[in-house]
């Protein structure tokens, strides 16, 4: 089932990665559940035999290890929820699979601290009820297939109406997409249909939307989490026990091994609630609203100092070398996506000789890889969430090897919140986002993640930033042009920011893809 999905995801990967809401050339949820994907199928080819409870439990380790990405991520999760099911089975039938595809759900939300809907969580949520509602009306494992599949499809076009960003690019979720043509392919191979020569079409989003606001998540306490290890652990009445104890629970594991998340005003009671169960392992409390500051001073006391270790994710050439002259331990090379998996950043976090580790990933969509890549360290890892590549430099700026890891993570924190980014590419398609109406293969500019501008040209895209760059306030302005970019265009570029701006500009080869420049206002 899986192989042919994997076929089939192959053929429509690039129709996925199109989906980016912003019309960039970097769209990739298409090509990271495929890397995820094909590292699940590989990992399963090494079982000897062919017991579902074995595949199904190697599936859900190369998924793990292989996951890159926000989707890819989410999607390891999926494939652990039917790896658990599954067990030791060595067949299955199909309410064992409808079983299955409801505790993929399950723990797909379960794996994400603030779900949102409209995303591949719902299509997976849908796709999963369908198909047991499936069992009773028809009773076969092509029927619950069926069922999941038609619901996915359907999911997948309402997603705009959950997710506003995705109204107004006037897309269906890319993550939710993707799984609907896994879905799709397992039932190809079940019917025994031959694949199509062309790829799965893309789900036209629903004509009846009605934008709803998604909530947010209020900071709540502490965010403490930890493994705890023992025997005949239950993780069900260890979820039951901790639930009046705050927000955000996540508890996942089996009676070996069980992995908590919460946010509570206490992590000592938590602790202490659990401690007689077993031992615990890699305990990270982070403090939400400011509040317990004595508690954290006293963990940070009673801690060893140790040297600190950088680990960082870079694209290009350019820029390895510029975080290399600023010291990072090690270099995660971003490749054409920019989308390490969960097994790389694991290696490079374990290669390097400290135990005490600092991730920076440069990237929205690395930061739950990179999560997911921390929290299997037998090292202290502290993920900060920088979003791209001028906030990975001036949070290593901001590194003292002197200072304690929290000290640092704070501090780094600081630093890249008086940073702002500028990232200009070229559109890969037509589009509109909010009030930007973007024809392809014309400039447009992100300030922060955010799509503000477009222009015929990039010295007219530049004209039109500049009100919005706070030049006033800033000291340095610096230009790290990409692969596709002559010098000589660059110190151009400069030379107009220059016009406008009294302070010092710097113009650095960087050599990333896709983004033709990425500039810091600091």
């Amino acid at each position: 089932m899986m192989e042919v999905a994997l076929a089939w995801l192959e053929k429509s990967a690039p129709a996925v990665d199109a989906l980016n809401v912003f019309p960039v050339p970097d769209g990739d949820t298409g090509t990271n559940m495929l890397l995820t994907l094909r590292s699940t199928v590989e990992e399963a080819s090494r079982v000897p035999g062919d017991e579902a409870g074995k595949t199904a439990q190697a599936m859900a380790r190369g998924a793990l290890m292989g996951a890159r990405g926000n989707s890819g991520v989410i999607f390891s999760q999926i494939m652990r929820g039917i790896a658990r099911v599954m067990g030791d089975k060595a067949t299955f039938s199909a309410r064992d699979f409808a079983q299955a595809l409801a505790e993929a759900s399950a723990l797909a939300y379960k794996g994400i601290s603030r779900p949102v809907e409209g995303t591949m969580l719902t299509v997976m949520k849908d796709a999963a009820q369908a198909g047991q509602k499936a069992v009773g009306q028809n009773g076969t494992l092509v029927g619950v297939v069926e069922a999941a599949s038609a619901a996915a499809r359907d999911s997948v076009a309402r997603t705009p109406s959950l997710l506003p960003v995705l109204a107004q690019a006037g897309v269906v979720d890319a993550g939710g997409q993707g799984l609907y043509v896994i879905l799709e392919g397992t039932l190809h191979h079940l019917r025994g249909d031959a694949l199509p020569t062309v790829a799965a079409p893309v789900v036209a989003p629903s004509t009846s939307i009605i934008v709803t606001q998604a909530e947010e998540e209020e900071a709540y306490g502490y965010c403490t989490e930890f493994l705890l290890e023992g025997t005949k652990l239950e993780p069900e009445k260890l979820r039951k026990k901790l639930e009046k104890q705050g927000q955000s629970l996540m508890v996942v594991g089996d009676e070996k091994n069980i992995r908590v998340h919460i946010h509570t005003f206490d992590p000592g009671k938590v602790l202490s609630s659990v401690a007689r169960q077993g031992a615990l392992h890699g305990i990270q409390i982070r403090n939400m609203d400011d509040q317990h500051q004595a508690y954290l001073q006293m963990r940070q006391a009673q801690a060893p100092t140790m040297t600190l270790a950088t680990v960082v994710v870079v694209p290009g050439e350019g820029l390895l070398k510029v975080f290399q002259s600023l010291g990072a331990s090690a270099i995660v090379p971003g490749g054409k996506t920019m989308n390490p998996s969960t097994r790389e950043l694991l290696s490079a976090i374990e290669a390097v000789p400290s135990a005490q580790v600092i991730l920076l990933p440069n990237n929205p969509n690395v930061i739950l890889t990179a999560k997911q890549a921390g929290s299997l360290a037998k090292k202290q890892v502290e993920v900060v969430p920088t979003v791209s590549v001028p906030q990975g430099i001036a949070a290593l700026l901001a590194l003292n090897y002197e200072a304690s890891l929290k000290a640092n993570v704070q501090a780094m924190g600081e630093a890249i919140r008086k940073v702002k980014t500028v990232e200009i590419a070229k559109a890969a398609r037509s589009s509109r986002y909010r009030d930007v109406v973007v024809k392809k293969g014309k400039p447009v500019a992100f300030l922060d993640g955010e799509l503000v501008a477009t222009a015929p040209g990039f010295p007219a895209l530049i004209e039109k930033l500049l009100p919005g760059l706070g030049l006033e306030g800033a000291e340095v302005i610096t230009i790290y042009y990409g692969a596709d970019t002559k010098p000589q265009q660059a110190e151009e570029i400069a030379e107009l920011l220059q016009q406008h701006f009294p302070g010092e500009v710097e113009v650095v080869e960087g050599g990333q893809p896709h983004y033709h420049y990425i500039m810091s206002v600091e």
